[in-house]
């Protein structure tokens, strides 16, 4: 859909409510765009607490800017640009935001302020390009946290959601032939950290998940209540890997490595092995929401969330979050 398309009755009423103050009318033409707003500052941070914020904090510079609105560019455009450049002013400032190298020797990196998306709270439309399959997937989240910011930006803009270079060259105020070159070097990053997926991300997508995913997860979570090890085991490919965070140091490469860091962790062994799960997704992938009921404690709490991301019937990537104290995940604490 192009902007001329799209210019029309958001627009006009837009300009009535920012010449008028109408804040009320102004937040409810700007909420409907709320979602995919966040999903974008999400692929740009990798954070849903972090995306949360340079939402709000992208409804509130529309506001102050509201005069400069004048209807020359789509009003869903013209948020995108205030939400691309608040995410890289963020990301200017800090710099606990870049991939840690991980001491092993696979190329892979250690993350440790990515967080899982919530589906509940992707946008409805299922044929949004916003939210494919393959754009929200984890690994395609770590991958693009792998480009420098502006690199990151030009990527997301021309690949993912498929502006022309004229348009993402005039959000970050560059010139076409920087975002041609810009986005040049990041699909060889892309190609590089994610060799075995397709990387035409605007053709059409998957996002249900497939028998076969709903198969494992279900083994996956029955293995874990019944402390089964074995069965755990041949859930996992050989060269899984698996990170649990926000612990640093926990990514490991092999199935037995893993297993091996989970029984001298305590995991299965009293206090921890009383386990219920129930079936969830995050990121439209497969996942696992884990309870424990220790000893002393009549109920299974809310412990952590394990998302999965399954080839030919195994687990290949085995990620794990920490699932406490975050209402937004909307899982029930206690079961």
């Amino acid at each position: 859909m192009t902007d001329a398309t799209l210019l029309g009755a958001d627009e006009a009423t837009f300009i009535a409510a920012a010449r008028s103050g109408d804040t009320a009318r102004f937040a409810l033409i700007t909420e409907r765009h709320r979602r995919e707003l966040q999903v974008h500052c999400y692929r740009m941070l990798a954070n849903y607490e972090d995306a949360q914020d340079m939402t709000q904090e992208t409804f509130l510079r529309a506001w102050n800017k509201r005069e400069s609105f004048k209807g020359h560019a789509a009003l869903r455009t013209w948020l995108y640009r205030i939400a691309t450049n608040a995410c890289l002013d963020f990301l200017e400032k800090r710099n606990d935001r870049t991939p840690v190298p991980s001491e092993l020797p696979d190329p892979g990196s250690e993350m440790l302020y990515l967080q899982p998306y919530p589906d509940q709270m992707l946008p409805e439309d299922p044929q949004e390009s916003v939210v494919a399959r393959e754009t929200i997937e984890l690994a395609f989240i770590v991958a693009v946290q792998h480009l420098p910011p502006r690199q990151r930006a030009v990527f997301i803009l021309r690949d993912v959601l498929g502006w022309p270079a004229s348009k993402a060259a005039d959000a970050l105020e560059l010139t076409v032939a920087s975002v041609t070159s810009a986005l040049q070097r990041a699909r060889v990053t892309m190609r590089e950290q994610l060799p075995d997926r397709r990387l035409d991300w605007r053709s059409p997508a998957t996002h249900e998940l497939s028998d076969d995913e709903r198969g494992v997860v279900k083994s996956y979570m029955d293995a874990h209540e019944r402390n089964d090890l074995d069965k755990l085991m041949a859930l996992l490919r050989d060269d899984l890997r698996f990170t649990m965070l926000p612990d640093p140091g926990t990514l490991v490469v092999t199935a037995k490595d893993a297993v091996d860091g989970w029984v001298s962790s305590g995991l299965f062994q009293r206090g921890y092995d009383d386990w219920r799960c129930t079936a969830t997704t995050v990121n439209r992938m497969p996942a696992a929401a884990l309870y424990l009921r220790t000893p002393d404690d009549p109920e299974y709490r809310l412990f952590n969330i394990a998302v999965l991301h399954i080839v030919d019937g195994k687990i290949a990537e085995l990620t794990g979050f920490d699932a406490t104290d975050k209402p937004w995940l909307d899982l029930p604490p206690t079961l």
